[in-house]
C-alpha cells in the first residue's frame, strides 16, 4: 500500500466507532480469575470501527446498528472474552446501547489507492 499523493478516495459508506461504557468495564473487571483490572479510558483508547451503509443522517445509521446489534454485541464480548460461557446470558438491544456507545461519522474517505479486501470473521455467533 502507498499513499497517492494527494488523492483520496470517496468510500461509499460511513463509519462507527463502538465504545465501552462503564457497565461493560464492570462485568470485565468482575470476570471470574481476572487479576487485570482495567480502566475505562483504557478500554475506550482503541475500539471497533465499523462500516454501515453510506448515510446521509447519523439517525440512518444508528438504525442500522439497532438492526446489527446483536452480532455488535457478540463481537465486542468475543474480542474481550472467548468463553461465551462467561458472556451476559440475557443480551438485548436495551443492553447493547447501556453498555456501548456508538460514534458515527458519515463521511469516510480512503487515502489508499489499493483494493479493500473483505474477510468474513471467523466467529460464528447465536
Amino acid at each position: 500500500m502507498k499513499p497517492e499523493g494527494n488523492r483520496m478516495f470517496i468510500v461509499d459508506r460511513s463509519a462507527a466507532i463502538i465504545r465501552p461504557k462503564q457497565p461493560f468495564l464492570d462485568w470485565l473487571n468482575a470476570l471470574p480469575g481476572n487479576d487485570v483490572t482495567l480502566t475505562l479510558a483504557e478500554i475506550r483508547s482503541d475500539c471497533t470501527v465499523i462500516l454501515v451503509p453510506e448515510a446521509a443522517e447519523p439517525e440512518d445509521s444508528i438504525a442500522f446498528i439497532d438492526d446489527i446489534a446483536d452480532k455488535l454485541f457478540d463481537q465486542e464480548l468475543a474480542s474481550w472474552v472467548a468463553d461465551d460461557a462467561l458472556w451476559p446470558a440475557k443480551r438485548s438491544l436495551k443492553l447493547f446501547w447501556e453498555w456501548f456507545d456508538v460514534e458515527v461519522h458519515l463521511g469516510v474517505m480512503d487515502a489508499v489507492s489499493d483494493d479493500i479486501h473483505n474477510t468474513p470473521t471467523d466467529h460464528n455467533y447465536h
